[in-house]
Order: C-alpha cells, then structure tokens, then sequence
C-alpha cells in the first residue's frame, strides 16, 4: 500500500456517510471540487476504483477497507487529541450497529452512563446483518447473532435473548379458539418487523413440515410492533423485556406455552483499542450480564 494521506481518508468517509460529493463537501467545509480530488488522488494511490459514483454514493469492495482504515485513524487522532490537549472538550464519536430489540430494551441504558464523554452513531440492523456494517468499515462495533470474528475484530458472547409466540387475549379467541396447530397458524395474521425477520418463520417452521405463509403485517419499529400484537394486528415474537409489561396487565398472553426461539447475541469490536472504544463495551458487557441469559 502507498502512502496513504489523512486528509484524503477523510475524503473518502464524507463521501461514504454523507452519500454525495456535495454533501461530503459541505460536512468537510470544501467544495465539491477538492472532495473529488482527493478521492480520485486515493484511488490513483490504491490503483483501484473506492467509490461507486451512485446516488447515494457507495463504497466498493477495495474502497471497504480503505473506509476501515479512515475510521481506525480517526479514532487514533481523536485520543491522541485529547491526551494532548486537555482544552479539548468534544467527544469522540463511536458509531454502533445494533439490531432493533436491543436498541428497544437494554441497549440504550448502558450507552447512558457514557453521554459525558462519548457520542454514539447508531445503526439499527437485524442482528443477522449488523456484522455487515462492521465488514464495510461503517461501525467500529457492533451486536450480533454472527459468532465468528469480522476481519481485524475481536468477538464476545453477550448472551442469548429467548422470543416467544405472544398475542393479546381477544386475538387468540378469534383465531386459536381451537388450539395452535399448523392450520390455524397458516390462517392467523402475523406480525413481522420488515422483510429480513425471520423470527416468527424460525417458529413457524418449528410447528410444521411444510411452509407455512399466513397473512403478514410488516411493522419496522421495536416498539410499535409490540404495540401491534397488543392492539391484535397479529402475533409475534417477542423478548421478555418487551412483553412483560403487557402480560402483568393481561394485554398478552403466549399462544403457545413453551415454544420459544432463542437468539445469541454476540459483541464484535475492532481489535484497535481506543478509552472510548473499551468504555463502550465495558457497559455494554455489563447490560448484557443483567438482561440476557
């Protein structure tokens, strides 16, 4: 690898997060002009094409570990900041992949106690696909059902939240009166955060052989599709943490005992260590002791 130049990293990141030359261009107080010659200056250095000029822009595959890279030496340069300088007051950013259930429940507790001295970038994914975000170099870490480490990360098991089939009361009358077996399952609606959850066919696949597609209500917020299922839009599976509440007060009950679906969530980390880096999973680590099993 060539030389590589600070201020064209910086480039490359804007364009990245910003999704335009112009946008990055104004973020970095340049015109567009100076943002495009630095990329192209860092793609003649990487010999590779980094950015793809679409609307929003995008990182290739080489402009991935390019966009890593910036972030790694941002991160350096905002410690040694402030180290040096004591008058430096602004925080470093740590930006986050974490999927919807945590980010509802547990999550943002912990990252409570550090809004002191540390701003968070949160990215809202599944958990099957926020390892994406640490392989493309847009989050330094991030919560995850992948066990096994991204590249240049390190990996810890947080713990596993259990989901059970849960519905409101008037809900399984109307359409479990008889019990849950595959054929009132292929008829009951079901709730569903958006086109990447598969938690409710993990559990649909348990009761039967064959697939079963019932009518889907697609809700892609946490706490909204937990008010969905209370209001009886369908059913869903849903951690503890959001359902007790409801339970205690008899809007939810389990529409079948004992079946449930358990994910293992697992934190994955740059290995370059920074205080803000470390902090974050120390709280992280310490949440999850107390709501995961």
């Amino acid at each position: 690898m060539a030389d590589v130049d600070l201020a064209q990293l910086r480039a490359l990141a804007a364009v990245v997060d910003e999704g335009s030359f112009d946008a990055a261009a104004s973020a970095l107080h340049l015109t567009p002009s100076a943002v495009s010659q630095r990329i192209k200056a860092l793609e003649q250095s990487a010999g590779r094409v980094l950015v793809r000029r679409t609307k929003p822009t995008e990182a290739t595959e080489a402009g991935h570990a390019y966009l890593r890279l910036a972030r790694q030496v941002e991160a350096l340069v905002q410690d040694v900041r402030a180290e040096v300088d004591t008058d430096e007051q602004r925080p470093p950013t740590i930006p986050l992949a974490i999927n919807g259930d945590s980010l509802a429940t547990w999550v943002l507790p912990a990252l409570a106690g550090l809004s002191g001295t540390t701003c968070f970038d949160i990215r809202r994914e599944d958990e099957g696909r926020t390892a994406d975000l640490l392989r493309s170099g847009t989050v330094m870490a991030a919560i995850t059902s992948d066990a096994s480490p991204v590249q240049g990360c390190r990996s810890t098991r947080l713990g596993t939240m259990r989901y059970r089939p849960m519905a409101s009361p008037a809900f399984v009358a109307e359409w479990f009166a008889d019990g849950v077996d595959p054929m009132s399952l292929a008829r009951a609606p079901v709730v569903v955060f958006d086109r990447n959850d598969d938690l409710q066919d993990a559990y649909l696949r348990q009761r039967s052989r064959r697939r079963l597609n019932p009518p889907r209500q697609h809700v892609p917020a946490s706490s909204q599709f937990a008010e969905a299922i209370v209001l009886g839009l369908g059913w869903g599976m849903l951690p503890k943490e959001q359902s007790e509440k409801a339970e205690r007060a008899g809007l939810l009950v389990e529409i079948d005992p004992g079946r449930h679906i358990d994910v293992t969530l697992y934190w994955q980390q740059w290995t370059l260590q920074t205080p803000a880096l470390e902090a974050t999973a120390q709280a992280i680590r310490v949440a999850a002791a107390d709501h995961l099993t």
